[in-house]
């Protein structure tokens, strides 16, 4: 019983101290040099070509679900306590917190279904699909449900102390103070969250994944200047009138 009380310990520090540094490393460097070698891989291989009805929808709905999933989920988790403690207490921005984020995950799950029936039941995107596509939509399929189940959870702990421990653990990961010991006590659909999000994160380099720092990348466009397009004579005999060539 002792022997299985410190494997339980020591797999829950490896999870929340050690395991956390280990995806986003290979996230960063995973997707450096995947850009670096493999750029004709980093696509999104979209198969609206094939059949793009229920694309549409899937596509639209978890885009818009999983975009306001994962800004909720970076503000929520890594903004200081003593930043909103002026205007809003832990249980209002909980509450806060289970309804948009429940909203936000029904959206992305009914797009996530849609879009991984496609890949499952249609024989011509089955057969144009490969199994690292079937296989990251059926893991956030997975990790989307389990976000679900722990809204009931959250919400039988509406004084925000819950969100106070996941905070402070997520605040610690990024500031290089790992500290999981107040994560023993949580429920189990909160560890199995928390330790399949890190996992796609490690897996995100080796999959389509990786078009998510293009679409990113895109907003840089919003801020560059203006291309300059000039026009100029080609060096021609005097008399013969050529048309100008753009640049």
């Amino acid at each position: 019983m002792n022997s299985h009380s410190d494997l339980s310990l020591y797999l829950h520090d490896f999870f929340f101290t050690v395991y956390p540094y280990i995806c986003l490393a290979v996230f960063f460097m995973g997707s450096l040099a995947r850009f670096d070698r493999d750029q004709y891989t980093w696509k999104s291989d979209s198969s609206q070509l094939l059949r793009h009805g229920m694309l549409r929808w899937g596509s639209n709905l978890f885009h818009l679900g999983i975009l306001f999933l994962f800004v909720g989920h970076s503000v929520g988790m890594l903004t200081p306590h003593a930043l909103y403690e002026s205007f809003m207490t832990p249980a209002q921005k909980q509450m806060l917190a289970i309804v948009a984020g429940g909203v936000a995950g029904a959206v992305c799950f009914v797009g996530l279904t849609m879009l991984l029936w496609r890949r499952l039941f249609d024989p011509r995107i089955r057969l144009t699909s490969h199994r690292t596509d079937i296989a990251i939509l059926l893991i956030l399929w997975v990790q989307l449900t389990l976000g679900l189940v722990t809204l009931p959870f959250s919400l039988a702990h509406a004084d925000g102390s819950v969100m106070l421990i996941l905070a402070d653990w997520a605040q610690r990961i990024v500031t290089f103070r790992p500290q999981a010991a107040n994560l023993i006590e949580l429920a189990w659909p909160y560890k199995v969250h928390m330790v399949l999000g890190m996992t796609i994160f490690f897996l995100f380099p080796f999959s389509r994944l990786v078009h998510v720092w293009s679409g990113l990348a895109s907003v840089a466009y919003l801020w560059r200047p203006h291309q300059l397009v000039r026009s100029r004579r080609l060096n021609v005999p005097p008399g013969h009138n050529t048309p100008q060539r753009q640049l």
